[in-house]
């Protein structure tokens, strides 16, 4: 196995193998080619070209503007950028009559979703792999329904298993939803192949089984020490492993797993993970804690005109030092393409049980005694304090993967470190998860001048697992305290960490208001906020996050046209019906990317 310093530091390590072929490939196109606006337009002359121009009107335009609703009755675009909101007769005499024109019928336009945090190309390894998740993304329910799931997908797989080598590949089991409240063991696995190499996934991406075949080649036995930051699981009274891997121990076999994939697939997977975004809503995306592979792949593909929306990559900062001092970030795109700043994690899940908290799991896992409190990706906070300082000293944004609250304080500390020597001026540094962030944490937060960005879809899909399992009644209540957060007047944005949870917004909206379990439980009423607040988590706010809040994520003059349009308004139907919103269009820069009656 290789030791932390040694491996990528990133869950998906493949990518590398895109490097040496990248530049010497023709790609065909990124997205299916965009349909137009259904609009329409006179014959009358106009000094608007009708190409690039576009007056929207006819249905509830929120303009996120302000800390109150505000409603707007047209929207004129002309050149990508938004020249006018307001009235509709003084939009339509700006626009003049050879404008096209688009209805909005009653629906709803928004400024387009801007993802505040996932890893854009692994939604596209979700999508290619076997569906492993549990309602309502997916249908295991046990153990021997995953083995039926690895089975089917196996079979009608052939080509790409052989393009692995062999692997079979699932993704996204969550323990809390099986019935045996376990992890798959190689036991399991070998139910389905002892003579293929078999690794599946956690959703939580912090932890994979794999069966003794994988467990060969991977040469992991019963003298293999636990990697730093990561651990082996072993059998009780035993040196055996028993098949599941934690942390950094997942990384090394996912990149054998994905060693001899042939640059087309991997490009494939990265024009799924496009797609499923655009249909999502979202103009704006990111691929956190990237290696230089990926971050690569991104770049070619926005130099050959592949990329219909913004992506910003976060290199991980522990791992590609060499490849940021390189590259450096910018706030400037190239053809939708930048570098953001850089991406640093701290911890683990706390739905896997591997996040670092202070006090201790209220059923710690298979092999931990009763004061186990999760572990450290890095234990020596030199290390950590030294990569901190170096993103300081050169300006980097810092986006930083903290869900327990040790790792929580392990980030302060460093960043007020850094701070009190290279000043902390605008920077803009991120908290990503937060999840257990106490008020005293907040309180030092907001000293320092970071934004968390909460990922409340853990109050829907493990709220219940955290209450009884991870953090207990209290912790648990206060998980992703977006309440707590806005009474400090600091903002906070929102995000589903994909392909953790697959990029639907608005669940995350609506986890964010309505805060219920998967049981109907509401977790932490008083750390609910209302529907517009959550919407300016993912527009204007995640705008801010990303230093763009002058070309995004409200509706004015000058900015961006990057639109979504949808079949209600958040605001109006009831809390708990804007998870079933559905988004009908997308728009980049004035420019239809997708449409719902396409599908």
């Amino acid at each position: 196995m290789q030791t932390e310093s040694e491996n990528s530091g990133f869950r998906y390590k493949k990518r590398f193998i895109l490097l040496a072929s990248m530049t010497a490939l023709s790609l065909s196109a990124c997205v299916s080619s965009p349909s137009k606006p259904h609009t329409q337009k006179t014959d009358a002359q106009s000094p608007h070209s009708a190409e690039n121009s576009l007056l929207i009107y006819g249905g509830d335009i929120l303009t996120m503007k302000g800390m109150t609703p505000e409603n707007a009755e047209a929207v004129f675009i002309e050149n990508g950028r938004i020249q006018f909101v307001g009235d509709y007769s003084s939009a339509q005499k700006l626009a003049g009559t050879q404008t096209r024109q688009l209805n909005l019928q009653g629906h709803t336009l928004l400024p387009g979703f801007i993802d505040a945090h996932s890893h854009l190309n692994s939604v596209g390894l979700q999508q290619t792999v076997a569906n492993l998740y549990s309602t309502p993304d997916g249908t295991v329910t046990d153990i021997p329904s995953l083995l039926q799931a690895l089975s089917t997908w196996q079979q009608s797989n052939q080509k790409f298993i052989a393009q692995t080598g062999g692997w079979i590949i699932g993704n996204g089991h969550d323990d809390a939803q099986l019935l045996e409240k376990r992890q798959p063991t190689a036991d399991d696995l070998d139910k389905v192949s002892t003579t293929h190499p078999i690794i599946v996934l956690h959703q939580s991406g912090h932890l994979a089984s794999v069966n003794h075949k994988a467990l060969e080649l991977l040469k992991i036995n019963s003298s293999t020490p636990d990697p730093v930051g990561g651990v082996i699981r072993r059998k009780k009274d035993s040196r055996e492993p028993d098949g599941v891997l934690e942390e950094a121990a997942v990384f090394s076999a996912m990149a054998t797993a994905f060693k001899a994939v042939p640059p087309e697939t991997m490009q494939n997977m990265a024009k799924t993970a496009l797609k499923t975004y655009i249909a999502n809503g979202y103009t704006t995306v990111q691929e956190g804690r990237a290696d230089a592979g990926t971050s690569e792949l991104w770049r070619s593909f926005a130099q050959i005109g592949q990329l219909d929306i913004d992506v910003v990559v976060y290199p991980d900062l522990m791992n590609e030092m060499d490849y940021m001092l390189k590259n450096g970030s910018s706030k400037q795109y190239q053809k939708h393409f930048r570098i953001g700043g850089v991406k640093i994690s701290l911890d683990g899940s706390p739905q896997g049980k591997t996040a670092w908290l202070t006090q201790p799991y209220v059923v710690p896992p298979a092999g931990q005694n009763k004061n186990y409190r999760g572990y450290p990706a890095y234990p020596d906070q030199k290390i950590v304090q030294s990569a901190i300082d170096t993103a300081f000293k050169n300006n980097w944004q810092i986006l930083a993967h903290a869900n327990g609250d040790a790792a929580i304080d392990q980030y302060l500390k460093t960043i007020e470190q850094a701070s009190s020597k290279y000043g902390n001026s605008d920077r803009r540094n991120v908290i990503i998860h937060a999840q257990t962030m106490r008020e005293d944490q907040l309180d030092k937060a907001k000293t320092l001048k970071l934004i968390p960005s909460f990922f409340s879809l853990h109050t829907y899909y493990w709220g219940d697992w955290h209450k009884h399992e991870t953090l207990g009644p209290e912790r648990a209540n206060r998980i992703s305290p977006t309440g707590s957060t806005l009474k400090r007047n600091m903002i906070f944005t929102q995000h589903h960490d994909a392909p953790v949870i697959p990029p639907k917004n608005m669940m995350v909206i609506d986890a964010t208001v309505n805060r219920v379990t998967r049981s109907g439980d509401v977790l932490g009423a008083d750390q609910k906020v209302s529907p517009y607040m959550a919407l300016k988590s993912v527009t204007d706010w995640a705008a801010y996050q990303y230093f763009e809040e002058k070309d995004k994520g409200t509706l004015e003059k000058g900015k961006h046209a990057d639109l979504v349009i949808l079949n209600q308004n958040p605001l109006k139907v009831p809390p708990t019906q804007i998870k079933n919103i559905k988004i009908l269009s997308t728009f980049k820069e004035g420019r239809q990317i997708y449409s719902s009656k396409d599908e």
